[in-house]
Order: structure tokens, then C-alpha cells, then sequence
């Protein structure tokens, strides 16, 4: 009798390739995602702390209070002092201004700075412990520093006057400006070039090296490669820059109080006049709202504009 062995049958598993989907379903990768319950402690939280206040400021903006006496609605009475009030509309101009030069400051520092603290030079991790010092200080800490370092009678300027002038730098709106900037600088640039750091370590070494052999130069690497891999981290960092700047508030408090006169009266700061100096909580309610609204649209503008809300990962969920 002859016997014919059949066939052997192997059982493989499914592959998973880039661009295709599991057997019996439609192309695409598809990935498990978190349920609600995930995002339901984070979500109770900003509820809480974020979307109530903000609803309360809205309501209180069509009301007056002093904080003692009971509440009365006076429709949109605020809304229209806010739009004629001669120091509300400078403070805004000069809060897009300091964001503004403040995003252009921090900027190619946090760049140049988070690039070189990624790579691998002697006395580099050194270095960057020093520099990263301000991160561990308060705002306020920082500030009573440089209002001391150039107080115009005891600082640095009463020293160095070939180079400070009259040495009344909180004299005079231009100079009081620079100082909010360089003190903002100061302090929040070592965050930021904490985030590029971390992106620029996470750029592939292959790409630098197809560069090299190209002939590519350090200066061609970093514009060519760099910049581009840092895209989104640029995006990410921009907008924290524009609503901290946009929000700032101890360090005009404490450096320059608004002053000389209201030169340097931005809107964080005149909502507090307002509200705890003038006793006026439903103005000071309406100037915070404009503000948030303000902060919004900028950086909603900067999300569709740089593309940002249409980047994606090709690794997402893997």
C-alpha cells in the first residue's frame, strides 16, 4: 500500500506593514486609543480651575462690585467704558509689544542655545546646569534681584554710567521696556532651551551624517536639517512664549509698577489696579476677559498658519 504524505500547512501570523491594515480590515493602522475615564481626572481638574473661573470673570463682567457690597448687573456699562478708556487700549498695545519682542528675543537664543546644550562638548552638562539656575527661582525672586542690580542710586548704573546714561533706566518708557525684556529673557529662556534641547537630541544622527558626506558644512547642517526637524517644538514654543507674555504680571508689578506714569501699564497689570486698588471687580473682570480672548485668536492664528494642527507623527500610538 502506498501512502502520500499531505501537504504541511504553516499557520503565520499576520504581519502589520507601514500603510496597510490588520487582515479584515480597512487600510490604515488602527490603534487602540485610551478611554474617557483616562482623561477624566485632567479633565475635572481644568473644569475646576479653569472653565469655572473663567465663567465667573464673564458674568462678573456685566456686573459692578467692590468686593464688600452686593452684586448689581449693569448690562454692558463695562463693555463700554473698556472701549473709550484711553489707558485700557495702551495697555494692550503695550502687551503685544512686549510679547511680541519677547517672542523675538527668546526665540534664536532658545534655538542656538538648546542645539548646542544637545550636543556632546566638554564641560557641556556643566554649563547648562549653571544656565538652567533661574528655572529653580520665582518671578518675584528675579525680579526684586534686577530691581536692585539697577536701582539707579545703589546698582549697577550708579557704577557704569558711560554705559547707562543717566542711570535711570525705569525713567523712561523705552528703557523701562527693555529692562521687562531682559529680565524676561533672563528667566524664561533656560525653559525654552530646555524644550529645544530635547527636540535637537531626538533629531536622527543618520541625517547629519548623509549631510557630512554630501559635503554639507555645520552652518548648512543646522539650516537644512535642524531648523526643519524643529518645526513643530518651534510652534509649541512660541505659544507658551505668547500667552506667558501675554499674562505677565509680577515683574511689571515689581520692577516698574506701570510706570513711568502708565508707559508700561500692560493689561495683567491694569486689571489688578482695577480690580484690588480701585475696588472695581466687574471692569477689571471685562479687561481680563479681552485679554483671554486676545491671547486666544493670537495663538489659534499661530496653530493654522504654521501647519501645526495638520502635523502628524507616522509613528503615533506605535
Amino acid at each position: 500500500m502506498t501512502t502520500t504524505d499531505s501537504p504541511r500547512v504553516e499557520k503565520r501570523r499576520p504581519v502589520l506593514r507601514a500603510g496597510a491594515g490588520w487582515p479584515g480590515r480597512k487600510s490604515g493602522v488602527s490603534v487602540a486609543r485610551p478611554g474617557f475615564a483616562w482623561a477624566a481626572p485632567a479633565t475635572l481638574f481644568f473644569t475646576l480651575f479653569a472653565v469655572v473661573p473663567l465663567i465667573m470673570v464673564a458674568v462678573l463682567s456685566f456686573a459692578e462690585w467692590d468686593g464688600v457690597d452686593a452684586l448689581s448687573f449693569t448690562g454692558v456699562d463695562n463693555w463700554k467704558t473698556l472701549f473709550h478708556d484711553h489707558v485700557m487700549l495702551q495697555s494692550i498695545w503695550l502687551t503685544l509689544l512686549t510679547t511680541v519682542l519677547g517672542v523675538v528675543v527668546q526665540t534664536p537664543l532658545s534655538i542656538l542655545l538648546g542645539v548646542w546644550a544637545a550636543g556632546k562638548q566638554r564641560n557641556r552638562a556643566v554649563l547648562s546646569a549653571i544656565y538652567f539656575i533661574p528655572l529653580l527661582l520665582s518671578a518675584t525672586a528675579i525680579s526684586i534681584l534686577w530691581r536692585a542690580l539697577l536701582d539707579p542710586n545703589f546698582g549697577m548704573p550708579s557704577q557704569a554710567k558711560w554705559l547707562f546714561g543717566d542711570g535711570n533706566l525705569f525713567g523712561h518708557q523705552s528703557t523701562a521696556i527693555g529692562v521687562l525684556i531682559f529680565v524676561g529673557a533672563w528667566q524664561y529662556t533656560p525653559f525654552h532651551t530646555l524644550i529645544y534641547q530635547g527636540a535637537a537630541r531626538a533629531i536622527p544622527q543618520v541625517l547629519y551624517q548623509a549631510a557630512a558626506i554630501d559635503g554639507a558644512g555645520r552652518f548648512r547642517q543646522f539650516w537644512s536639517i535642524t531648523l526643519p526637524q524643529l518645526r513643530t517644538t518651534m510652534v509649541t514654543s512660541m505659544i507658551l512664549m505668547v500667552v506667558g507674555g501675554m499674562t505677565v504680571f509680577d515683574t511689571v508689578l515689581i520692577l516698574t509698577q506701570g510706570g513711568p506714569g502708565t508707559d508700561t501699564t500692560t493689561t495683567p497689570y491694569y486689571s489688578y489696579v482695577k480690580g484690588f486698588k480701585d475696588f472695581q471687580f466687574g471692569y477689571a473682570s471685562a479687561i481680563a476677559l479681552i485679554l483671554v480672548v486676545i491671547a486666544t485668536i493670537i495663538s489659534l492664528v499661530i496653530v493654522k498658519f504654521s501647519g501645526y494642527d495638520k502635523m502628524r507623527s507616522s509613528t503615533e500610538g506605535l
